[in-house]
């Protein structure tokens, strides 16, 4: 893991578990266009084989320059077109996602033998930021035209095993409440907790614990 330049109880497994890495996803292409995708623990036994058959996963933690702001969620329309196009000129598959105010989680599953993150996130950063107003900027950031919109750097963290892929996919799901945003997880609205409430992967009362979800996270 490195940076890039560029509570309630837990529940238990899902008895839904989703009956084949084709179900996985053939759902997954299904859900591109709301952003919003699965929850591990439907999907925990088959993570390896996911793994194999796609490609690498990795977990990102991309961040505006400044903060706190509400920009993210003032612009969700702008942020959810460009994130799209992207997605569909630059395949990937967002496993999980939630955006946060000032920073975006997000879970990807790459196509095999492409780790070509940087370019995605750099198209998603760079779309989003035009036609906004340019930021409060540093004399290199004004020197490289950049609008001083978001951090240069992110955070990038390559899944290692199934154990890895759930811990992460929680902490994506529970970092509104984290961040003092909500008091329930089903209260924010711009989560991929939500897909998985409407497949039966998880409970609407999902809690999550963040004792349990131990690790570095790129915040």
């Amino acid at each position: 893991m490195r940076w890039r330049s560029g509570c309630g109880r837990r529940l238990g497994r899902s008895r839904k578990a989703l009956s084949s890495l084709r179900d996985f996803v053939g759902w997954a292409k299904r859900s591109v266009p709301t952003i919003l995708k699965p929850h591990p623990a439907a999907v925990r036994c088959i993570m390896p084989q996911y793994v194999r058959a796609k490609g690498s996963i990795f977990f990102f933690t991309v961040v505006l320059a400044q903060r706190p702001s509400n920009l993210l969620v003032e612009e969700i329309d702008r942020l959810r077109r460009i994130y799209q196009a992207v997605q569909l000129r630059h395949s990937f598959e967002t496993v999980a996602i939630c955006i946060l105010p000032d920073h975006i989680h997000a879970l990807w599953a790459l196509p095999d033998g492409d780790a070509d993150f940087s370019t995605r996130w750099s198209l998603i950063k760079s779309g989003f930021s035009r036609g906004l107003d340019a930021r409060a900027r540093s004399p290199s950031k004004v020197a490289k035209r950049e609008k001083g919109i978001w951090q240069r750097r992110y955070w990038e963290h390559a899944i290692r095993d199934d154990e890895d892929f759930e811990r992460h996919v929680d902490y994506i799901h529970f970092n509104p409440v984290k961040h003092g945003h909500v008091t329930r997880v089903t209260d924010w609205p711009h989560s991929s907790f939500h897909r998985f409430v409407e497949r039966g992967l998880l409970a609407e009362d999902w809690g999550g614990d963040l004792r349990n979800i131990q690790g570095s996270f790129g915040e």
